[in-house]
């Protein structure tokens, strides 16, 4: 089945107050967000050109970079955007060569979660962690690919039982597709989770918004960044009103379940993993679904939380 819903034209006030609590599928030719990086492809250090600049804020916002003062960021591919690209390629399993190739701007163009890969400095998705895990008289060593957000923030012991609400006006199939991703994830780990009736007073506030939203992480429109969410205890989860959304794999669209379940990884402190397979990997291709967790994000709450 799929879902979607056209928002309309705000010729009405009223539309205008709604426009955040709606499915939006916006249609036209309205190029990605990340649509520059194309253009970018094939330089290297040393290059000066127009939009390299841009090059550096993404790898800014998504932890690559930091600068003191963003309005003064150049065009030169100097060697601090070398080293970034670097480590972004290092976590995408790619080539890492320090230059924009192919294979680097098709990852990088790829619709994502807005969260960032390194947080406060931290590389998440470069740290391995060795786990000795035991269960009966067996045990058994693995290599983790899972990352938590800095300092592990995780839910304290006497919130293991949650409750999620959704702003009004949201769909009830986008509410239905939420729900089978909670449950997912309870039937995976020690939570359990309830959905409230009172949106104001759930410990998990589920929205659709769209550009700046008020929690200094905006959207960017049709492609780019499609949805985001805070590590414990804040509790909230955006998707980006501006995305096609539907429930079940439709090319050009995103299933909101899988995303769904990526966000909700986050809301219980998981970080982004190294795993392409696991539902914690940062991006997403349209018209793909995933309706499970893979061994790594089940590893990885179950680390986090000592269970």
């Amino acid at each position: 089945m799929d879902y979607k819903i056209t928002l309309l034209p705000l010729s009405f006030v009223l539309l205008a107050f709604l426009s955040q609590a709606v499915l939006a599928h916006k249609t036209g030719t309205k190029t990605s967000p990340f649509e520059f990086l194309k253009h970018l492809q094939g330089c290297h250090k040393g290059d000066k050109l127009k939009d390299i600049h841009k090059l550096k804020k993404y790898l800014e916002q998504f932890g690559y970079l930091s600068y003191k003062n963003p309005k003064n960021v150049s065009d030169d591919f100097d060697d601090v955007l070398e080293q970034a690209l670097k480590v972004y390629q290092h976590n995408y399993h790619l080539n890492v060569s320090g230059f924009l190739d192919s294979e680097t701007v098709s990852s990088m163009t790829t619709p994502r979660c807005g969260v960032a890969d390194i947080v406060n400095g931290t590389n998440w998705m470069r740290v391995r962690n060795n786990h000795h895990h035991h269960r009966g008289h067996n045990s058994f060593h693995t290599t983790a690919h899972y990352s938590f957000f800095p300092g592990n923030l995780r839910w304290p012991s006497n919130q293991y039982s949650l409750t999620y609400g959704f702003r009004a006006g949201t769909p009830a199939a986008a509410m239905q597709a939420v729900d089978r991703a909670f449950r997912t994830w309870q039937t995976n780990t020690h939570f359990r989770f309830s959905r409230a009736s009172d949106y104001g007073n759930a410990n998990l506030k589920i929205s659709f918004e769209r550009r700046e939203h008020g929690d200094g992480a905006a959207f960017d429109g049709p492609g780019g960044t499609i949805a985001h969410a805070f590590a414990p205890t804040r509790g909230w989860f955006h998707y980006d009103a501006e995305e096609s959304w539907s429930v079940g794999p439709r090319p050009g669209t995103f299933d909101l379940e899988t995303v769904a379940l990526h966000e909700i990884g986050h809301l219980l402190g998981l970080g982004h993993s190294q795993v392409r397979g696991a539902i914690m990997w940062p991006s997403i291709q349209a018209g793909t679904t995933m309706h499970g967790l893979h061994n790594d994000d089940i590893q990885g709450i179950r680390a986090l939380y000592r269970v």
